[in-house]
């Protein structure tokens, strides 16, 4: 498509993929949406991005980014059966985090028919220079039908400032004021008579709480800052999602090898997102996919695991959800993952884990090359911090278990988890 062009979407629901080519020392993108009405966002709450990865109607899911041959793909989901009557617009935005779109290759969005797998449009952009942020496109409604226009417009205003654009509220830090001068002393006065008291009237009802802004900040954890508190980043309340996404590759043998190229495949591959817990009553144990121990939101362990995603081709990779409503309950929770089947160790796995807060900052990290014959993981820790709240700690650490002994049963082991452990089954 050209700039300015559009076309027909005839889909009941679409995935609309941002991407763009990984290379060293371009920023991370980040795909967003807004939905409008009247050329405006009704709230806050309109603004769909990775701090906010769900809308309230469920129209409209930020699902997260994936690698795959190169190319990293962050993805938005849009089900025009959700939509709420009242959206005439949803506009596709992109942000560069750590630098401009002139370092970024390859930049495209596209619709894609949620059903079929069609691509139903396609928009490559190549003129960026200054810009941090764009508008790519926008789903738009027309006579009962939605429609794609390529758009193509940057702001070196970053994501804050295409947001603010729109009505969006958006937390960013504030300079102190300056200290007000001193007031004049005035000459002292002679005191009066106090008129008598009137009666007072009753206490006005307190205004509602004003709503608070949308904070654009991620959280990216490192060997050298390793840790950061849940509560500082705002999440304090509501769900914390744990999200594993990850790519395999293999090499050709012969001739491939000699080229040097690789492949994904996710055909054999069977990784499993895992977490042990403790409670600050003492009860231990262990939610996982291995014996149907997918664990409880509403009741204790506090922590459920969504699904199984025994291939690692599904976009939104396998989830993990903490209720941060019972964060008071908990005493530590080690997320990790397994290789259930399909390769002997995270040699040739590239992953990525995002810790996503309903109400905070999204924190991510990479896990490094494995150099090792490992086949379980132990990705952060979440643990009391003492006051009331959580602290996040990044682990990236590879196990070699014994042989006999299961990688569950290595990483209880290694952090002192004192559990007992019998043979299960998917």
């Amino acid at each position: 498509m050209q700039k300015g062009t559009n076309v027909a979407v005839p889909a009941r629901a679409v995935r609309v993929e941002l991407g763009w080519r990984a290379a060293p020392g371009a920023p991370d993108v980040d795909a967003s949406a807004l939905l409008l009405v009247s050329g405006k966002v009704r709230g806050d709450a309109d603004f769909v991005f990775y701090n906010q990865p769900a809308h309230a109607s469920g129209a409209v899911r930020h699902e997260g980014k994936r690698t795959t041959g190169g190319t990293v793909t962050d993805t938005l989901t849009v089900d025009f059966g959700r939509m709420e009557p009242a959206v005439e617009r949803v506009v596709v935005a992109a942000s560069a985090d750590g630098g401009t779109f002139g370092r970024v290759a390859g930049l495209y969005v596209r619709v894609v028919d949620q059903s079929t797998g069609a691509e139903l449009a396609r928009f490559e952009s190549a003129d960026a220079t200054v810009e941090t942020a764009f508008i790519l496109g926008e789903l738009y409604l027309r006579q009962g039908a939605w429609k794609f226009r390529a758009v193509g417009q940057g702001y070196d205003t970053g994501l804050g400032g295409l947001a603010t654009d729109f009505g969006i509220s958006v937390d960013e830090p504030r300079q102190q004021p300056a200290t007000p001068p001193a007031a004049p002393q005035q000459a002292p006065y002679a005191p009066q008579a106090s008129p008598p008291p009137r009666p007072s009237a009753a206490p006005a009802s307190p205004p509602p709480p004003a709503p608070q802004p949308v904070r654009l900040t991620k959280v990216t954890l490192t060997k050298e800052a390793p840790s950061v508190s849940l509560t500082k980043q705002g999440g304090t309340s509501g769900a914390l999602r744990v999200n594993l996404n990850w790519e395999t590759r293999k090499q050709f043998k012969g001739w491939g090898a000699k080229l040097g190229r690789a492949v994904a495949t996710h055909a054999d591959l069977d990784l499993d997102l895992c977490a042990l817990y403790e409670l600050t009553d003492g009860r231990k144990g262990v939610v996982q996919a291995l014996g149907n121990a997918f664990g409880s939101l509403a009741q204790p362990p506090y922590i459920h695991l969504d699904g199984d995603d025994r291939t690692g081709a599904l976009s939104t990779g396998e989830n993990l959800t903490v209720n941060l409503d019972h964060k008071d309950r908990l005493r530590r929770v080690l997320i990790f993952v397994t290789i259930y089947e399909g390769a002997r160790s995270f040699a040739d796995l590239h992953a990525t884990v995002t810790l996503q807060p309903q109400n905070g900052a999204a924190i991510d990290f990479s896990l490094d090359e494995c150099t090792v014959p490992s086949t379980v993981c132990a990705l952060a820790l979440i643990t009391d911090d003492g006051g009331g709240g959580l602290t996040v700690r990044r682990e990236a650490r590879y196990l070699v278990p014994e042989r006999g002994v299961s990688p569950q049963r290595t990483v209880d082991a290694a952090y002192g988890w004192g559990m007992n452990w019998t043979p299960g089954r998917k």
